[in-house]
């Protein structure tokens, strides 16, 4: 897995609406990009409308949020539609994005790993754990300026 420091892969994925969207695009502003098991469970829905309930605080900061899972671009808008999902869902189908962040769990599905990144794409840190509230109020914890060089372990 990828570690605090370290320079976060590119990828190119295809979303929810269809459209491509490369991480390398967003470079110049910070972003979360969160890892989740599985689009219409309950932690992942719930972390999904966590991220979305403060969507507009992320973008006064200029921090871009997008959301990441092995499901299918099928699976991903129906999520989104039925969460009013304001951010990008990236469908990772054949894993390939989860396998180059090093989050693929044993049950061949993403862990719940939430990555920040900085402006240039470095990491400056990571939350792991099955629970999803930790990985939106650590997050936001990063938008008021805490600490951002330790991962913080949640679980």
């Amino acid at each position: 897995m990828l570690a605090v420091g370290q320079q976060a892969p590119d990828f190119t994925g295809t979303t929810a609406d269809g459209s491509a969207l490369q991480l390398s695009r967003f470079r110049g502003q910070p972003v979360v990009l969160y890892f989740y098991p599985k689009a219409n469970t309950a932690g992942c829905t719930l972390e999904a409308r966590g991220f979305t309930e403060h969507y507009a605080e992320f973008q006064r900061a200029g921090v871009a949020v997008i959301g990441v899972s092995v499901d299918t671009v099928e699976s991903q808008q129906k999520f989104t539609e039925k969460c009013a999902i304001p951010f990008p869902l990236v469908a990772d189908h054949d894993k390939a994005i989860a396998k180059q962040y090093g989050v693929i769990g044993l049950l061949g599905v993403a862990k719940r790993v939430t990555f920040l990144l900085d402006g240039t794409g470095t990491v400056t840190r990571v939350i792991e754990g099955m629970l999803p509230g930790p990985h939106v109020s650590g997050a936001l914890d990063s938008l008021a300026g805490s600490p951002k060089t330790d991962p913080a372990r949640a679980s």
